[in-house]
């Protein structure tokens, strides 16, 4: 009998995480529409609606009058039954200066609040500015701590889970060993973490320009820095010890010298791009100035941007011979800032390097794609943790 017992509730708690996973997608169900999309019985679903009412996961938001008959219930997940968390870390950014922005969102994906800190790293732990960024988005939209079950770190760096340490991460204090499980165990949540164009990536499939591709290569054209993402049917290709998509760190020579060995940060990162709008007469304080400056000017543009994208093909020409993507996105600010002059000029220049077919195109996200994948990525989290939970009961 015991082993009855046991499968039954095995079955049950199969239904309840059967069902919850429709009513976390968008919009409202009724018992019916459970019933149709999950097969099961009219008297199991009401069981089911039953427990998983009881426990806080779903409400009734109103009642369906254009049928015939009794008003149906609708029925969707309860969005303050849990929240997650997501904190991007950047060593420069619209602050111009080293900062943490941080977001929380229910369970619905809804943003409730949202914050940038500028943070001085040089004197504060990492520790305690994730925590002061967590805590004030806490504060800001009233959600109480039990309730937050997740919280995700983007940095700037990779992320190696077998030791739980951020490498590749310029900084200070963030390489430290034993840094993530600290900030765990303060937050009394689970923390993930991820490379920030990995989340940009996450955010770009989600929201923007890559929802419908079977594949995709994203590069990121930052402030300072470059990086590549690879998402492959949905799901982003990490490595070894989280190091894939380094780009910057891509040996190569210069296009217009066979003597000086660089990499591919020398040619297109932050400096390099301030470098080129000097060198072609564009002003600018920062690369996005550089490059929106230069598509305003038609004379300038001319010059600067089949050069700045002669450089960028260097680097896809080689991601794309390797991993052959349906599609290419450009994303960051500076990609952001050239827009479509850019990509034109990018376009050009691949069918320059060689005959490869992958599209291109520029992201679509106006707003802070790392923090809006982080969000994304952590909800996941969140939403598969709940319905796991269903499952171990």
């Amino acid at each position: 009998m015991s082993r009855l017992a046991g499968s039954s509730k095995l079955l049950r708690a199969m239904n309840e995480s059967a069902a919850l996973a429709h009513l976390l997608e968008p919009g409202t169900l009724t018992r019916s529409d459970l019933r149709k999309l999950t097969k099961l019985s009219t008297p199991t679903i009401s069981e089911v609606l039953r427990r998983l009412t009881e426990a806080g996961l779903v409400t009734v938001v109103g009642h369906n009058s254009g049928r015939p008959g009794p008003n149906a219930e609708l029925y969707a997940v309860n969005p303050d039954a849990a929240y997650a968390a997501a904190v991007s870390i950047r060593d420069i950014g619209p602050l111009d200066a080293p900062s943490v922005a941080a977001a929380l969102c229910d369970l619905t994906g809804t943003i409730r609040s949202r914050t940038e800190l500028r943070v001085d790293f040089l004197r504060t732990d990492p520790k305690s500015a994730v925590l002061d960024a967590v805590a004030t988005v806490r504060r800001d939209s009233g959600v109480p701590a039990e309730r937050l079950r997740h919280v995700q770190l983007g940095v700037a760096g990779s992320y190696d889970s077998r030791t739980q340490t951020i490498r590749h991460v310029e900084m200070p204090g963030f390489g430290r060993t034993g840094l993530v499980p600290e900030i765990a165990a303060a937050l009394g949540t689970h923390v993930g973490v991820d490379n920030d164009v990995n989340l940009a990536a996450v955010a770009e499939r989600r929201h923007g320009v890559a929802r419908d591709a079977d594949g995709f290569a994203l590069l990121w054209l930052g402030l300072e820095g470059l990086g590549l993402a690879i998402d492959i049917a949905g799901s982003l290709m990490r490595g070894a010890r989280g190091g894939a998509g380094e780009i910057g760190y891509m040996p190569l020579y210069a296009p217009d010298s066979t003597h000086r060995k660089v990499d591919l940060q020398d040619l297109v990162g932050g400096a390099a791009v301030l470098a080129l709008g000097q060198d072609c007469g564009v002003p600018g304080r920062t690369p996005p100035d550089v490059v929106r400056a230069a598509a305003a000017d038609p004379e300038a543009a001319s010059e600067f941007f089949p050069r700045l994208a002669d450089r960028i093909a260097v680097g896809l020409a080689a991601v794309i011979a390797v991993l052959d993507p349906s599609l290419v996105v450009l994303a960051g600010p500076v990609a952001q800032a050239g827009g479509r002059t850019l990509l034109a000029a990018v376009e050009s220049a691949l069918h320059r390097a060689a005959p490869l077919e992958s599209t291109v195109a520029v992201t679509t996200i106006d707003d802070d794609a790392v923090l809006l994948g982080a969000l994304d990525a952590g909800l996941t989290a969140v939403r598969e943790s709940l319905i796991a939970s269903i499952r171990d009961s």
